[in-house]
């Protein structure tokens, strides 16, 4: 179910709202726990609902295995239960992600003509699966406590965060789904969670929509791509991305709002860092603080030199590139993160401090660059795109995909204005009040992007 649908805006989440906390006003907070659970399931089973049952048996697996842990007192045999953990979590991960992507690439590299699996991944597989990797992991490490079983699915599955995140910590999550207080409808709470929702809702449909025509024409067809086709094209998609993961954020925290619960920010205006470094702290933040904390800092992060530093940078880069997508695109993808973080890391060492706004540009053109090979689908597409925005392949007009040069530049200059120069959500909803004035401002975003809905396109992290 998509949060931009109208089944998801009109239907299921009302309903959800009005019957779970009427549930704890009339019954019990046990039987709106298992309602709110019921129906985190029913939205993760809408499109297919096979997959609910790989999702179950992660979840009963993984909470057996973490409450195991917690309980054992011998390192040794807790090691040895991590670490089984673990290779099970990423064995049905690399079956249903990367089965396919190995195949091919053993094809491509030998010849072979072994058969493709065409199995189709599981919505939120990537996320559920490291959610609860690190709920093991700091299992073993003896920071959980014998969490009550209902209140482990919550925190797996409550659908606001579900399908693409953020990727919720289980002591951030698990004392807000145990407090009373978080069961009484709060109107405060909903007003201002409605209208994060409704700012997220209007990113999404309005605008990222928007530039998604001029990148899928770029990129999906065979068109010229001379000098300003390049950067209409590229440029869109890199709004349309930020765009889209941004509304999806607002939605889900307007949403987790709603019912009292405060999901972590996902997204801070990660266009306006200085460095890459900074970038990584703003965009995909609970990703970010995933790979710190359960990868490069358990590989040795920056303690043993900076030899040592660089390596550690670029494996956590390459595998978060990786863990975006089963295609070598992403791998290049994160391997150029990879190394314009570690030539941060060296350049910060010479002390030499560039102005901001240049810093800004210098940021802003490397990721723009680099997310041409997170968008394109081969290599040959992606060098393509990249000759194209230098001047390679040529200074010829604008192949429009529809309506005209102007247009595209008005989108680009309000996007540039709104990332740049604009307060985010986060920081709109810090001074949101209860007042008619808000109450406008969200009725007419929540009706522009209700009336874009028409037709329902993917959010982007979907497919991760």
């Amino acid at each position: 179910m998509l949060f931009n649908s109208y089944v998801y805006i009109l239907v299921f989440l009302p309903l959800t709202l009005l019957i779970y906390f009427n549930l704890a006003r009339i019954r019990n907070s046990l039987v709106a726990n298992y309602f709110l659970v019921g129906a985190s399931f029913f939205f993760y089973s809408y499109w297919e609902p096979r997959y609910l049952v790989l999702m179950l048996i992660s979840i009963i697996f993984n909470y057996s295995i973490g409450t195991l842990l917690s309980k054992m007192t011998s390192r040794s045999t807790a090691k040895t239960a991590l670490i089984t953990g673990i290779v099970l979590n990423i064995a049905a991960l690399g079956y249903y992600k990367y089965a396919d992507f190995f195949i091919k690439s053993v094809n491509g590299l030998t010849g072979f003509d072994l058969a493709m699996r065409n199995i189709a991944l599981p919505l939120a597989i990537s996320f559920f699966t490291f959610q609860q990797i690190a709920y093991l992991v700091d299992s073993y490490r003896g920071l959980t406590k014998e969490y009550d079983f209902l209140n482990y699915c919550l925190f797996v599955s409550f659908f606001p965060q579900l399908i693409a995140g953020p990727i919720v910590h289980h002591k951030e999550m698990m004392v807000q789904f145990e407090n009373e207080k978080n069961r009484v409808f709060s109107h405060e709470n909903f007003h201002k969670g409605f209208f994060i929702f409704a700012m997220g809702l209007f990113k999404k449909t309005v605008i990222a929509d928007s530039f998604a025509n001029w990148a899928n024409y770029g990129y999906d067809n065979d068109i010229s791509l001379t000098l300003a086709n390049a950067w209409i094209t590229s440029l869109a998609y890199t709004f349309q991305l930020y765009f889209d993961f941004s509304g999806y954020s607002d939605m889900a925290i307007g949403a987790g709002k709603m019912f009292n619960i405060d999901l972590p920010v996902n997204f801070n205006s990660p266009y306006k860092a200085e460095n890459i470094q900074e970038f990584w702290k703003r965009w995909h933040m609970t990703l970010s603080r995933w790979l710190r904390d359960y990868l490069y800092i358990p590989l040795g992060g920056s303690k043993n030199g900076t030899a040592k530093t660089c390596s550690n940078l670029m494996v956590t880069f390459l595998l978060g590139g990786l863990w975006h997508g089963a295609s070598w695109t992403f791998v290049a993808w994160g391997f150029l993160h990879g190394l314009g973080s570690v030539i941060h890391k060296l350049w910060s060492k010479t002390g030499i401090r560039l102005s901001r706004t240049l810093s800004i540009f210098i940021t802003f053109i490397f990721v723009h660059t680099a997310w041409v090979f997170f968008r394109a689908e081969t290599f040959g597409k992606a060098f393509y795109m990249i000759k194209g925005l230098y001047g390679f392949n040529g200074y010829s007009d604008y192949i429009a995909c529809y309506g005209s040069m102007s247009e595209a530049l008005v989108m680009t200059a309000i996007a540039l204005w709104i990332v740049f120069r604009n307060k985010n959500s986060q920081e709109l909803a810090e001074h949101f009040e209860s007042t008619y004035f808000y109450l406008v401002i969200t009725a007419v975003l929540f009706a522009f992007g209700i009336f874009a809905t028409g037709s329902v396109n993917e959010f982007l992290y979907f497919n991760f």
